[in-house]
């Protein structure tokens, strides 16, 4: 009989899938979701957006999804003040499905895309997915991006594919804009601005940028401040010759029509949903000075997590917060762990939990290092 690991490519072979753990544990702090629910109003709402459309179901949903694209492209503009139309914004199912359809349509065999690493791992995935080479320029956990290192890194890599993503993540670190520019006028190539938690941030976003710029391209998800991680909504925006080039590799009607409905009554609904923002902003504020004060190393964050480290075995703390019934993502950088900003019940258990282990977690850290 054939083993199906050689029928598989070889470039897959051996690699593990992308995934945060799963634990049903009192305290979720892995996954960088909203913490907050949508209420009950707008569930009832977005209900009854997906009853109306219910009994069209045995038709295909609009392919190209206009509805939404008009109203996410409405949306950005009123954040932003840049003046978009649903020809410049294209939706899918999470803003990893945004990447990989950009990646299918710029990237694949005999193309390179840079990152700049510590960052996020679909990135990487998604290239080697497409069979894109994918090529790191790596940094430290607190470093930020400066214009010179990355058109420095562009201009010698010259890449087919260049990914920026701000808020960072796993450090949660935001870009000047005088980053984006510099890769971009350093670039040949396609600059995708990875905005996944644009909201949770005070910096001005990438769109600002997208003005005769047209191999720019922003990617933003419903997922995080939207409180909509169920749905898997994600979106871009970019000059129209970009959404016309991904046209040509999404698959036929793959934002089904429930998707569409719900992600349209969510929209309408866009600053009750937000609302939350500065709730969790304060919990992510709090989390970072509490833990400063006990002595641990924490980067700032303009996203709605925190990357802490100065831990002497990071998998060790891990498993420790996890046995109080916390649980945070162990990214695979030594001595850091990344914490979502919670409620601020589960911001109390996660602090209170560190603040136990700090004693020994500190000590061993500086017996190690002396």
């Amino acid at each position: 009989m054939t083993d199906i690991n050689q029928l598989l490519r070889a470039d897959l072979r051996g690699q593990q899938p992308y995934g945060a753990p799963q634990l049903d544990v009192p305290v979720r702090l892995n996954t960088n979701e909203n913490p907050h629910p949508p209420t009950a109003q707008l569930a009832a709402e977005i209900g009854a957006a997906a009853a109306s459309v219910a009994l069209a179901l045995n038709r295909y949903p609009d392919r190209d999804a206009l509805g939404l694209r008009t109203d996410l492209a409405g949306y950005l503009s009123a954040r932003t003040g840049v003046d978009l139309a649903a020809a410049n914004v294209w939706a899918a199912n999470g803003s990893n499905e945004i990447l990989q359809q950009l990646l299918q349509a710029f990237g694949g065999p005999g193309r390179q895309g840079l990152g700049f690493e510590p960052s996020y791992s679909m990135h990487r995935l998604i290239c080697l997915g497409t069979s894109t080479g994918w090529v790191a320029r790596q940094r430290r956990a607190a470093d930020v991006l400066t214009p010179d290192a990355v058109a420095e890194a562009v201009s010698a890599i010259d890449p087919d594919v260049v990914f920026l993503c701000s808020p960072n993540n796993p450090t949660g670190t935001a870009l000047d804009l005088a980053v984006i520019e510099a890769a971009y006028e350093a670039a040949r190539a396609l600059v995708v601005v990875d905005e996944a938690y644009a909201e949770f941030s005070s910096r001005p976003s990438a769109v600002g940028l997208l003005a005769g710029r047209p191999r720019l391209v922003v990617t933003r998800t419903m997922s995080k401040a939207f409180a909509l991680a169920g749905a898997r909504v994600g979106y871009l925006a970019g000059d129209p010759a970009v959404v016309q080039a991904v046209e040509l590799v999404r698959l036929p009607y793959h934002l089904s029509a429930l998707t569409q409905a719900a992600a349209r009554a969510a929209l309408a609904r866009a600053d009750e949903l937000l609302g939350s923002v500065e709730t969790v902003k304060a919990q992510r504020d709090r989390i970072v000075d509490v833990l400063r004060a006990a002595g641990f190393a924490v980067v700032d964050s303009d996203a709605n997590f925190v990357l802490f480290g100065s831990l002497a075995d990071a998998h060790t703390t891990w498993a420790r917060l996890l046995d109080a019934g916390v649980l945070v993502r162990d990214v695979g950088l030594p001595g850091w762990l990344r914490v979502s900003a919670g409620t601020q019940e589960e911001t109390d258990t996660f602090l209170s939990a560190m603040t136990a282990l700090a004693g020994t977690e500190l000590e061993t850290t500086k017996e190690t290092t002396s």
